[in-house]
C-alpha cells in the first residue's frame, strides 16, 4: 500500500503574499516595497555590540525567561513610555520574534472550539495559529476608507466560548491607530468576563503626526487580562534577529512560559545582550517615529502627483492608496500589473481578508532608504490616466 499523506491541518494556506510578492520583485527586476523590511543598515553599535557578546563567549543558551538585562531594560521602558510598571522577573519573556510570541499564546490559550475575534484587513499569522489549536476564528471587517472597529458587532460576537481578542495597534496594513473611544467600547466589552486580550503593539513606536500610542497595558481593566507584544526588529531595524517580547501578569506569563520552553525555549543570546546594552544608552525612543514620518511624508507627497489615492497613515511603516482610479482589476492582479510594467512591488489588502474582500486598495512599504524610495517613485509617477 503507497503511502498517503494525511488531511492537511491547514489546507487553504498557501505560500505567503509577502514571499509570492518579493520573489516576483526579484523575477522582474522590481523596486521592492512590498515586505516589510528595512532595505538599510541598523546603528553601527548595536552591530558592533552583537560581535563583541559574542566574542566574550556569550554563545550558548539564554534562559528560559531571556537575560535579566535585556528584561529589566523592557520594565524601564515601560516605566519611561508609558508609567507602566512589569516585573522583569515575573512579567516578562524574550520571544523569537514577535510572531513566535504570538503563536505562543495562542498555543497556551486556546483549546477546541474556543473562539478568537480578530480585526480584518489582519496580519496573516493571527488565523492559522488559532486553527492548528481547535479554535474557531470570529471576524470582524474594519472597511474601505476609514477602517474603524464596529464595536456593536464585536459585542454582537462575544459569547461564552470567546477565549480571546487579538488586538493589532497600530494596524498593519491600514495604519490606524486605536483612539480612547475604542479602548473604552474594549474595556466595557470584557468586564465581567474571562476573555485574554492579546495586544500585538509591534508598531508602538512609529506614531505619526504626534497620535500618541494608547498601549492596553496603561489600562487596570485591561492589563489583568492582556498580553502586550513587542519587537525590538521593528523597534530597531533588526528584522532578521527575530528578537521580540511579552509582557502580562505573572499567572497568564506562567502559561505562557509552559509553552514557550517546549517551542523554542530561550532566544539568541548574543542579540540579547547586543540590545540590552544598546538601550541602556536610550531614553527617548521619539526620534523612531520622525524618522519614518520623514519618509512616509516623502512618499505621501510623490503620491499625490499619481492618480493613486492614498488612505490616511496614522502608523507603522506602511502607506496604503486606492488604485480604482488606474484599473478595474483584482488587487492581486494589479500587483503583479504594476510589478511587470512599472517594476515595483506592492501587497494586496485582499491578503488580509478571510474572504479576500477586494477594495482596490495595495500597500506600499516605506521603511526603506532614500535611493529605493526615489527609484520607485521615479517608476510610479509614469502612471496616467
Amino acid at each position: 500500500m503507497a503511502f498517503k499523506l494525511p488531511n492537511s491541518k491547514l489546507p487553504d494556506v498557501k505560500t505567503t503574499i509577502f514571499t509570492e510578492m518579493s520573489l516576483l520583485a526579484q523575477q522582474e527586476n522590481a523596486v521592492n516595497l512590498s515586505q516589510g523590511f528595512p532595505d538599510y543598515q541598523p546603528d553601527e553599535n548595536l552591530i558592533k555590540y552583537l560581535g563583541e557578546f559574542s566574542k566574550k563567549g556569550h554563545n550558548q543558551y539564554a534562559p528560559l525567561f531571556g537575560i535579566k538585562e535585556l528584561r529589566e531594560e523592557i520594565s524601564r521602558k515601560f516605566n519611561l513610555q508609558y508609567q507602566v510598571d512589569y516585573r522583569p522577573d515575573y512579567e516578562i519573556n524574550i520571544t523569537a520574534g514577535a510572531t513566535q510570541g504570538i503563536f505562543t499564546i495562542i498555543s497556551a490559550f486556546v483549546k477546541k472550539d474556543d473562539e478568537v475575534i480578530i480585526f480584518e484587513p489582519a496580519y496573516d499569522c493571527y488565523e492559522p495559529a488559532i486553527i492548528l489549536n481547535g479554535g474557531i476564528v470570529k471576524n470582524v471587517k474594519m472597511l474601505y476608507p476609514d477602517y474603524e472597529i464596529n464595536w456593536n458587532e464585536v459585542k454582537n460576537l462575544v459569547s461564552e466560548k470567546t477565549k480571546m481578542i487579538i488586538i493589532n495597534n497600530p494596524n498593519n496594513p491600514s495604519g490606524k491607530i486605536l483612539k480612547q473611544n475604542d479602548i473604552d467600547e474594549l474595556i466595557s466589552i470584557v468586564k465581567n468576563t474571562n476573555i485574554i486580550i492579546l495586544s500585538d503593539e509591534v508598531y508602538e513606536s512609529i506614531t505619526f503626526d504626534e497620535k500618541p500610542h494608547l498601549t492596553l497595558a496603561k489600562y487596570p481593566e485591561l492589563k489583568e487580562r492582556t498580553f502586550v507584544v513587542g519587537s525590538f526588529g521593528k523597534l530597531l531595524h533588526i528584522t532578521g534577529w527575530k528578537i521580540g517580547y511579552v509582557c502580562a501578569p505573572s499567572d497568564l506569563i506562567n502559561e505562557f512560559r509552559k509553552v514557550h520552553q517546549f517551542n523554542v525555549f530561550c532566544v539568541n543570546t548574543p542579540a540579547q545582550f547586543a540590545i540590552s546594552k544598546y538601550l541602556q544608552n536610550v531614553d527617548d525612543l521619539k526620534s523612531i517615529s520622525t524618522f519614518f514620518q520623514i519618509k512616509r511624508d516623502y512618499l505621501k507627497s510623490a503620491l499625490k502627483e499619481t492618480p493613486f489615492q492614498l488612505l490616511d497613515c496614522e502608523g507603522t511603516y506602511f502607506l496604503s492608496a486606492n488604485f480604482g482610479a488606474i484599473s478595474d482589476k483584482q488587487d492581486k492582479d494589479f500587483c503583479y500589473w504594476l510589478a511587470q510594467e512599472y517594476k515595483v512591488a506592492t501587497i494586496p489588502f485582499s491578503a488580509f481578508y478571510k474572504d479576500r474582500t477586494d477594495e482596490k486598495v495595495i500597500r506600499f512599504c516605506f521603511a526603506k532608504e532614500q535611493e529605493t524610495l526615489d527609484k520607485a517613485i521615479e517608476k510610479l509617477l509614469k502612471i496616467k490616466l
